[in-house]
């Protein structure tokens, strides 16, 4: 209890919780898009069980710590190049979500109107599968940044479950607005290819600040949000 009465503990705390909100964004915004390829009744259900089962994962790798930071010890040597099980899942995750990504925006430009009945018809399950696989990818993350900041188990699983809750509170709107606006959905979709191509590059050890992935998020919105109002206004 004495941890709670010192104030670079709710600093710490304050810090961790928004960048696990600024870190699940990418998680947001994959979600809505599975999602909203379900049937309407479906979808707030998605959601709700996405985001439940990336908490559950994350509390789960935050009890599991030691053996999360195991993750970084080198498995495989090929010269001077290692690779750990942490640069592998990461490189593996990035390449699945180039290629769903991908088939996505494939989808959205094509004439195929069987290829898009398909795809909106995909199962529940099938949509679950694919966000409980990225929510493991998104968690060790999140988890190391969390490791990275403070010592104090507490405080991270805190900072999970708020931000966690948070992206709940905001999911239906962010879901509805994305799917809304076709052109958005397919800018969303570049930038999980720009996210999956950097866990690429950062599993093979080259670093990427995340400051300029989050810069061209960013002004894209707002260059994005500028042509949605221009378009209304012209109708």
């Amino acid at each position: 209890m004495e941890l709670f009465l010192n104030l670079d503990t709710w600093i710490a705390l304050l810090t961790l919780t928004f960048l696990e909100i600024v870190l699940g964004i990418d998680n947001i915004i994959f979600i809505s898009i599975v999602a909203g390829k379900l049937p309407k009744e479906e979808q707030r259900k998605a959601r709700l069980i996405g985001l439940s089962l990336a908490l559950i994962v994350r509390i789960m790798l935050l009890m599991g710590i030691t053996w999360l930071i195991g993750l970084t010890e080198p498995v495989l040597t090929i010269y001077d190049f290692s690779l750990s099980w942490r640069d592998i899942i990461l490189a593996i995750g990035g390449l699945f979500l180039i290629a769903k990504s991908t088939s996505e925006i494939h989808h959205k430009v094509s004439d195929d109107k069987h290829e898009f009945e398909v795809s909106k018809t995909k199962g529940f399950a099938s949509a679950i599968l694919q966000i409980v696989l990225l929510d493991i990818i998104f968690s060790f993350d999140s988890i190391l940044t969390a490791v990275g900041l403070t010592n104090h188990i507490i405080l991270m699983i805190i900072a999970v479950i708020v931000s966690i809750l948070v992206m709940m509170l905001f999911a239906k709107a962010i879901s509805d607005f994305v799917n809304k606006h076709e052109t958005l959905q397919v800018l969303a979709l570049s930038f999980l290819i720009l996210i999956g191509f950097m866990l690429v590059v950062e599993g093979v050890h080259i670093h990427v600040p995340k400051g300029y992935i989050y810069f061209a998020v960013f002004f894209s919105l707002v260059v994005e949000a500028i042509n949605i109002k221009a378009r209304k206004k012209k109708k």
